[in-house]
């Protein structure tokens, strides 16, 4: 598990470099810097949707899962209870930004098959590559939120470890076909997450992660259906 070992400490020592850098940015700068983590969160998920689009055979999944989804996610009131337990050791926004943070580390492509390939393999190079680019997306997310965010690494720490002891299992089943569908779905998340920081609109990103589970369903049931 040294890839996934690797990844965790990437956005630990990302998360300590970002908050000592916060406490040297102005608080009149700390607008400039949640617009900032917006419109990227934004733009990383419109990139997702827009490039995994024109691969998708299901084009209609993804709307079914988001509705399905967040149907389910909304019942559970997933947001607030994860915005009630956030709360209780914070006073800032944290959660927002744990959510977002979350989003950004676990749901890709990088994240998902790295931990197959280290595991099978002995392969770390996409854990390598998904580690550098997590140091850089949590300076900047604890720069605007905090060393609170350290607490998303220990959440990458169980998603990877997870797929890693998992591996033989999932390595038939993920295929490319299922991961342009998921990566669809989670960009759809993140970019709601980015319309949530730049208070557009509270989408209450949580409350869809259900959905991540509607095309991993599909793809189970789809053998079995008579059309």
């Amino acid at each position: 598990m040294i890839g996934t070992i690797v990844n965790t400490g990437t956005i630990l020592a990302g998360s300590v470099i970002g908050s000592i850098i916060r406490k040297g940015i102005k608080e009149e700068y700390q607008g400039a810097l949640y617009n900032a983590m917006g419109l990227a969160a934004s733009v990383l998920g419109i990139n997702a949707v827009v490039g995994n689009m024109p691969d998708s055979k299901y084009p209609v999944l993804f709307i079914l899962s988001l509705a399905f989804g967040s149907l389910l996610g909304t019942m559970a009131d997933l947001d607030g209870k994860f915005q009630s337990l956030v709360g209780r050791f914070s006073n800032s926004n944290l959660g927002q930004g744990l959510s977002t943070g979350i989003l950004l580390y676990c749901i890709g492509t990088l994240s998902i098959l790295g931990p197959i390939q280290s595991a099978l393999n002995n392969d770390h190079t996409y854990l390598f590559t998904n580690a550098t680019l997590d140091l850089v997306t949590s300076m900047v997310l604890a720069s605007t939120y905090g060393i609170g965010m350290a607490a998303a690494a220990v959440v990458l720490f169980c998603w990877q470890g997870a797929i890693y002891l998992s591996a033989g299992l999932l390595s038939g089943f993920i295929s490319p076909e299922l991961m342009t569908e998921v990566s669809i779905v989670g960009g759809v998340l993140i970019f709601s997450s980015g319309l949530s920081i730049l208070g557009i609109k509270d989408c209450k990103a949580l409350n869809m992660l259900p959905s991540l589970l509607i095309p991993v369903l599909w793809f189970i049931l789809k053998p079995y259906l008579p059309f």
